[in-house]
């Protein structure tokens, strides 16, 4: 009795260890707005098994307009955060550490859409107009761009008056505004389904009019750099998720499929998701994740050009690194 008693106490011993040898690493990612295909990527890695071959068990929670990206790795309540850079510098400038560890969105899916019906032809032609601007650390690049133009944002016929949009196109659609603030990706194409055709509108692509800034990057708090097994782990996440945005490129159907399963609101509609991780992975662009620094040297640039009232007031150190996509190359 007692050998067998050893042996058993023997193989639970083994099975115990073999299960901690094969634990995967939990990580949290917070993403920046709500389940959609602008984060197809993730949903695909954590769908098609990267995070699980990669040893990691990867929680996504999904955003919303009451929720805060930075506030909640502040808070502890997640390990990555998918931002835009403009907030990720503003909040770091006032004190919250946050670093970007890699860059999934090459390009900027930002614009203003305007009615052809208003007259506005040229950024000279936002002079008296009314636009709709998103707030919550999205109206960054805007401001940024109005003070390059030489325009207030207090209103008047030398100025722009500014409303808050929602996340909708309303204000267009309803003509309380002249122009309002779209995605490539996603209020664009609202305005469309709303009835308004293409040939009817007039559109300024942050990307052309030189303003553009970094979005959708992926960010930690410094003080989780300076471990190796945490920098591991991340390189680790950061390579499983190119992976899942790589295979959204070439099955971008899909991938809008497996987004539609994640979405547990059921506001998305199989339509507007495909058109969404089409446009998406035009902005993803065959990225591996690396961070190009001439490109968020044009993002401080751009959020310090605000004249009197710049988005951050001094060049920032230490925001970006390339430690965790440097180890990614090496595994």
């Amino acid at each position: 009795m007692k050998a067998s008693l050893i042996g058993a106490a023997v193989l639970l011993g083994a099975a115990s260890l073999a299960g901690s040898a094969s634990a995967a690493d939990p990580l949290t990612l917070q993403l920046k707005w709500v389940t959609q295909g602008q984060f197809a990527g993730y949903y695909v890695a954590k769908e098609k098994g990267y995070y699980d071959e990669a040893g990691l068990d990867v929680t996504i929670k999904p955003g919303g307009p009451d929720i805060a990206p930075e506030q909640v790795i502040a808070g502890g309540g997640a390990d990555v955060i998918v931002d835009w850079m403009p907030a990720a510098l503003a909040a770091r400038e006032k004190g919250l550490p946050l670093v970007n560890i890699a860059q999934p969105f090459a390009k900027s899916g930002m614009e203003l859409t305007c009615r052809k019906d208003t007259g506005i032809a040229s950024p000279e032609d936002f002079k008296g107009k009314t636009l709709g601007v998103w707030f919550s650390g999205n109206e960054y690049p805007f401001l940024s761009w109005m003070s390059k133009l030489g325009l207030s944002t207090e209103g008047g016929p030398d100025g722009v008056t500014v409303i808050k949009q929602g996340f909708n196109v309303d204000p267009l659609i309803q003509k309380q505004a002249d122009c309002i603030s779209t995605m490539t990706y996603n209020e664009y194409w609202q305005v469309i389904d709303a009835g308004i055709p293409e040939d009817e509108v007039t559109v300024f692509k942050y990307e052309d009019q030189g303003v553009a800034t970094l979005e959708d990057g992926l960010y930690v708090l410094e003080d989780s750099l300076a471990d190796p097994a945490t920098v591991d782990k991340l390189a680790r996440f950061v390579e499983a998720s190119m992976k899942g945005w790589a295979y959204a490129a070439e099955n971008p159907d899909e991938a809008a499929g497996i987004v539609l399963d994640n979405d547990m609101t059921g506001a998305q509609t199989e339509e507007h998701q495909k058109r969404m991780v089409r446009e998406i992975n035009k902005l993803v662009g065959g990225s591996d994740g690396t961070l190009d620094t001439a490109a968020a040297e044009t993002t401080v640039s751009v959020l310090m050009g605000g004249g009197s009232d710049p988005v951050i007031t001094r060049k920032p150190e230490g925001a970006w690194t390339s430690k965790v996509t440097d180890k990614m190359k090496e595994m």
